[in-house]
Parts: C-alpha cells; sequence; structure tokens
C-alpha cells in the first residue's frame, strides 16, 4: 500500500477536476453543433479532413477534438486520427437515444445563457433566462424555429427511454383513453400507444407543436388512435380521458400556475379518473439524485421546480387532487399517482 495522498486525489485536484467539467461541456457543444461523430461513423478521420467537411479551422478544431479524447468522448490514434468511442456514439444524429440535440441546447445554445447568469437567479430569485432574454423560454422559441425544432428533438429523444421505463411500472391495462397534457412531439404518448394497442388518446399541446407532432405519430404508427388538439392548458384541457397524463410539465412552473393547470384537469377529471405526472421526484434525504441537477435547471430556465413528494401532496392537494402512490421507475423519473380528492 502506497501513501494515502498518492491513491486520493487531492481537494486542489478534485476541484480543478470539477471546474474543468465547464470546458469540456463546451467541447462537446462544438461537438454536437458540427455533428463531429456523425463524419466518423465511416471510420477514422483526421482532424484536417473533418475540419474541411465542416467549414472549420483545422488546428482549432484538432485542439478541441484532442481535449475530448483525453476524456474519452473520442479515441485519438496514430496522433492526429480520430475514431467514436461509445460516449461518442450517443451523440450521433440516428441513435435511437441520441443526445445530440440536448448537447447543443444545454451546452452552446438556449440553456447557456441562462446558465451564465445563474447569479441574477440566486441573487433575486426571478429566472435568469427571462433576465438575460427579456422574454420567457416559450416566447424565445417563437422567436426562433430553428431552436425550438431542435429543443422539440430534444424533448423527443430524451423521453425515449424514459417512456420505456414508465411503460414498464405501470399498469394501463383498465385505461381507455389517456390525455397526454403538454406532450410535445407525442413521445412518450406513442411508447403508451405502442404498448397498449387497445388505448386511444389525445395529444394536447399548443397550436404549433401539435401540427408537428402529427408526422411523429405517423412515424410512430399510432396516429390513427391518437387525436391531436392544440390549446393552452392555463386556460382548459380536452374533456373525455379517464387517464390524464404530463411528463416533465409540472416542474415548468412556479406553485401558483402549476395549480392553475391542475385545476383545469380537475374540471374535466371524471371521478374515478386518474392523473399521472411524470416527474423527477426530489429524495427528502441528502442523497445523490439527478433531479437536484434539473432543479437548477427550472430555477434559471423556467422559474419552476423539481418537488418532494410531500411537495406534490402539497402541491395537488390545493387543485382538489389527492396523491395516490408515488411509483419509482428504471430511470431517475418517478410516476406520481392522483385522484379527484
Amino acid at each position: 500500500m502506497g501513501p494515502k495522498d498518492a491513491a486520493q486525489p487531492s481537494p486542489i485536484e478534485v476541484m480543478l477536476q470539477m471546474m474543468s467539467g465547464f470546458w469540456v461541456s463546451r467541447g462537446i457543444y462544438v461537438a454536437a453543433k458540427l455533428g463531429i461523430a456523425d463524419h466518423l461513423q465511416d471510420g477514422a478521420k483526421t482532424a484536417a479532413e473533418i475540419a474541411e467537411a465542416t467549414n472549420t479551422h483545422a488546428d482549432s478544431l484538432f485542439r478541441v477534438l484532442r481535449m475530448l479524447a483525453m476524456v474519452g468522448v473520442f479515441e485519438q490514434k496514430n496522433d492526429d486520427k480520430f475514431v467514436l468511442t461509445p460516449l461518442s456514439e450517443t451523440l450521433l444524429t440516428d441513435s435511437p437515444v441520441s443526445l445530440r440535440p440536448g448537447a447543443i441546447a444545454e451546452m452552446g445554445e438556449v440553456h447557456y445563457a441562462a446558465w451564465g447568469n445563474i447569479m441574477h437567479s440566486v441573487k433575486t430569485g426571478e429566472i435568469a433566462f427571462d433576465n438575460h432574454f427579456g422574454m420567457d423560454v416559450w416566447e424565445y422559441f417563437e422567436t426562433d424555429p430553428e431552436k425550438a425544432q431542435n429543443f422539440n428533438k430534444y424533448m423527443a429523444k430524451s423521453s425515449e427511454s424514459i417512456s420505456q421505463a414508465i411503460v414498464e411500472s405501470y399498469d394501463f391495462s383498465k385505461v381507455q383513453k389517456i390525455i397526454d397534457v403538454g406532450g410535445g412531439l407525442g413521445g412518450m404518448i406513442s411508447a403508451v400507444l405502442r404498448a397498449n394497442p387497445n388505448l386511444s388518446g389525445i395529444l394536447f399541446d399548443a397550436p404549433s407543436v401539435v401540427e408537428k407532432s402529427k408526422e411523429f405519430l405517423a412515424g410512430a404508427g399510432v396516429a390513427e388512435r391518437c387525436e391531436t388538439i392544440g390549446g393552452n392548458f392555463f386556460e382548459s384541457v380536452p374533456s373525455g380521458g379517464d387517464l390524464y397524463t404530463m411528463r416533465w410539465i409540472i416542474h415548468d412552473w412556479d406553485d401558483e400556475k402549476s395549480v392553475t393547470i391542475l385545476k383545469n384537469i380537475r374540471q374535466v377529471l371524471p371521478e374515478n379518473g386518474k392523473l399521472l405526472l411524470l416527474e423527477a421526484v426530489v429524495p427528502a434525504s441528502g442523497e445523490p439524485h439527478f433531479s437536484k441537477f434539473m432543479d437548477l435547471i427550472m430555477l434559471t430556465m423556467t422559474g419552476g421546480r423539481e418537488r418532494t413528494a410531500k411537495e406534490y401532496e402539497t402541491l395537488l392537494a390545493k387543485a382538489g387532487l389527492k396523491v395516490t402512490n408515488v411509483i419509482p421507475t428504471n430511470s431517475f423519473m418517478s410516476i406520481v399517482e392522483s385522484v379527484p380528492a
């Protein structure tokens, strides 16, 4: 056994490694934005070859790729060539669980500017994004369709593995009609409908989102069983479902706005109906959990928050709903089930 200080990094080394995470994340953004992984899909290439294909500066690109290779995102071969690794394969555009849209949104575009302004949130409690851009994120997406499209792809891609975990963790056999409120392009409701052929559904979201969802639902093979309705869940939600679902919606909003949405669902929820909130429920203890990272995204981006099971009970009670179960899944997400109180 060697000396203890030789086996374990010092606090300074650990802190420097944490600080370097910012540099790595920016490098990942560059790789994702330029589609570097796609260019390496057919085999090893030099930085000069990739630079020519991506219209970038060869030496500068080499330096970024060399740094990313050091942390395993790529592998450096024969000094000047790079190949894919399991990490960079997650940045392939056509990967079923591609993180490329997320890396672009989180580390280079929409989220990046808000994180740069996080001190404003800490000092004032206000939303860093709104303060930086002079509008909320949903208004911003209306002004920049390209970034909105990338964000929607991010949500659809990120929902695939999570949706599967939800399908495996909840019994939908007694449900007749599911209404997914704020369902985006339809990733979640598609997974549920595919796994439950006798179930029909409604995808409800903003009109601009719903219009884009039709192609996604058709591609998923569920368009014939899934109606699409555009609207505003702060005003009303469609009636007719015996199960209502919301995935990653309530965490976007503060308590007051959340209660407004929940009351609109309670108004149309039949007495034997159920509401499922699919959220990253924060553990009441101090244990590590991804929800604690996501909570800061909500702080900087939307003014919402991740909540504990107890906080969800309190929130839902204000809307006339009672929590009946909090069901863990094989992901960091949980299912908060509630019924009319």
